[in-house]
């Protein structure tokens, strides 16, 4: 499945455009798991390393990391750089499901 099939499903997206050298980017690490089990199949969550995935960040404009993005049908609902505690992603996704 490609990122753009990913992205353009029903249920809600996030994308944690990210860098394995990226010290923030370490700590949602965790809070992605946790998220997970929070919400388990009401959304998807994928993690983009811009390093390796240039395109993707270009084409969603991604200057720093981690940039955390939600996508729904396609379209970008939310986005936000910097490091989200898992019980506002988890809200934010209940609000979008």
């Amino acid at each position: 499945m490609t990122f753009q099939e990913m992205i353009n499903t029903d249920k809600p997206v996030l994308v944690d455009f990210f860098a394995t050298w990226c010290g923030p980017c370490k700590m949602m690490a965790p809070i992605l798991t946790e998220l997970k089990q929070r919400v388990g199949e009401n959304a998807s969550i994928i993690k983009v390393d811009v390093d390796k995935n240039p395109q993707a960040a270009a084409a969603y404009h991604i200057q720093g990391v981690p940039t955390l993005v939600l996508f729904k049908k396609g379209k970008v609902l939310w986005r936000q750089s910097g490091v989200v505690p898992a019980r506002e992603l988890e809200k934010l996704i209940g609000q979008n499901k």
